[in-house]
């Protein structure tokens, strides 16, 4: 009985998230109000907050399925693997699945996503809220193999330099540029970028 109100509440979080972002992406996050959301997905406004806290929750819970994940890698990593070394190679497999989470991606709604996001301000804050928790789990899983200020510095020049990457991915697709030759230059970048991190962490 509860793996069925699990599955029922994942289908109602669901359906309010695809009702926000549809609309939000028609007609703009700040047009949107949240009981025009909460009309679109059959739910009372009430109903909507108890799994939305935020409106900007209504976006960005996309890249929360991501929460913690940077911090995941180092733990799950192979015996004698290096942490940069797993996370290294954990985002290039995001890149060969073109995972959204690292911009290379050319699906038409996954672009006016990445667009939405980066420019609404609020949508933006609220980003950088969910990557300073990023920055804590990873730091906190770096700091099981290195010092706590090692561990605080590489966990912030990670996040960074993934973040950096993924955005000069989003622009370079949003410019028009083909997938196939934008992957060329992501990995590439995506391999320079993680040659500067410290060698030894």
């Amino acid at each position: 009985m509860a793996g069925l109100r699990e599955l029922q509440r994942q289908r109602v979080h669901e359906a309010i998230s695809a009702a926000a972002i549809a609309l939000f992406l028609e007609r703009g996050f700040d047009e949107v109000p949240v009981t025009e959301v909460a009309a679109a997905a059959g739910v009372s406004k009430p109903t909507l907050f108890k799994y939305f806290p935020t409106k900007e929750d209504l976006v960005l819970h996309r890249i929360a399925d991501h929460q913690g994940e940077a911090a995941r890698v180092v733990r799950r990593r192979a015996p004698g693997e290096r942490p940069l070394e797993a996370l290294r190679r954990h985002f290039l497999d995001g890149l060969s699945r073109h995972d959204p989470v690292t911009g290379l991606n050319d699906e038409p709604e996954v672009l006016a996503y990445q667009r939405m996001v980066y420019s609404t301000p609020s949508l933006v804050a609220r980003l950088f809220q969910h990557m300073s928790l990023d920055e804590r789990a990873l730091a906190e899983a770096l700091a099981e193999t290195v010092d706590d200020l090692t561990a605080d510095l590489v966990a912030g020049q990670v996040l960074a330099t993934q973040r950096v990457l993924a955005l000069r991915n989003v622009e370079l697709l949003a410019e028009g540029r083909p997938l196939a030759e934008v992957e060329r230059e992501a990995v590439r970048a995506a391999e320079r970028a993680f040659s500067l991190l410290p060698a030894g962490v």
